[in-house]
């Protein structure tokens, strides 16, 4: 699968009493392809999968690809920590709409580097689609170093790429200059989504791109075009929204931007807690002097 461009990492949205909204599910597809996003992830740490019961997560596809009718490629979230469970899942899921799994480092367990190793080479192994690694140590308690990444790359032909969310640039540009060039290293930080571009990564999967996906491809454009100075300027206007939606946690900041625009409620499930007042008030002040209110 080509992952360059923007992915977005869709939400899963809940009416006020925290059903599953079976009707905002085509808004918020509708929104992400009319603003011309490349490829759509379901069942990612964005969607609340933790959150949802299994019969939950098939009708939640399910709504997801019938209103996509195939007009981007869909990838979806499969991981863990118990390597067993996740090759089970895998093996146990129709992945017939999709065109690739991103698979999100084990949590909690603390796993060395070779377990984190063992542990994607048997997820590649039983796999039918390729294997996006997924780097997120401030949320698994784990960092897979570029090292590691580097040797599952070189060593494991159904690993073709990695969402890079530690955060830190030295590590993304260690893993961009170590790895083969069919490898593609991509963004999992919407505010780095520009460095990462500069630095070599292909694209990015995106948090933002739910309720802003214009403006994100419009940067997507400058710097394909070699218009840096307007892509900075728009990375910086975008900033401080960025900031915003994450700054009492993620979903929750997305989901009340995505209210204040009409796609959906700015419901969450337990443990989490929709937006605080303040943090609506300020979304909403920044979506009304914003340029990318349509």
């Amino acid at each position: 699968m080509n992952l360059k461009g923007l992915g977005v990492a869709m939400v899963t949205p809940f009416n006020q009493d925290g059903n599953v909204d079976f009707d905002a599910i085509p808004k918020v597809v509708e929104n992400i392809i009319t603003g011309h996003a490349d490829y759509i992830v379901v069942m990612g740490t964005t969607a609340e999968v933790s959150a949802l019961s299994d019969s939950e997560k098939k009708a939640v596809i399910n709504a997801i690809c019938d209103a996509n009718q195939n007009k981007v490629p869909l990838v979806i979230g499969i991981g863990g920590n118990n390597t067993t469970k996740v090759c089970e899942e895998i093996q146990a899921t129709d992945l017939s709409p999709f065109q690739a799994i991103l698979s999100v480092s084990p949590y909690y367990n603390k796993p060395t580097q070779e377990g984190i190793y063992q542990h994607y080479k048997q997820i590649a192994n039983v796999s039918p689609l390729p294997v996006i690694v997924y780097n997120v140590p401030s949320r698994t308690g784990s960092n897979i170093e570029p090292s590691t990444f580097v040797k599952l790359a070189d060593e494991v032909d159904n690993i073709i790429g990695i969402k890079e969310a530690s955060g830190d640039m030295d590590q993304a540009q260690q893993i961009l200059k170590d790895c083969a060039s069919h490898i593609q290293v991509i963004s999992g930080d919407d505010a780095l989504t520009l460095p990462m571009l500069l630095a070599g990564a292909v694209g990015t999967i995106s948090v933002l791109g739910n309720a802003l996906p214009i403006p994100l491809k419009e940067m997507f454009h400058y710097v394909e075009t070699g218009n840096l100075k307007k892509a900075y300027a728009l990375h910086y206007q975008l900033l401080d929204v960025i900031n915003l939606i994450f700054e009492e946690g993620n979903p929750v900041g997305i989901k009340a931007l995505m209210e204040s625009m009409d796609y959906c409620e700015g419901t969450v499930r337990l443990p989490l807690i929709k937006a605080t007042p303040s943090l609506k008030e300020r979304l909403q002040r920044a979506l009304e002097t914003s340029i990318f209110t349509l």
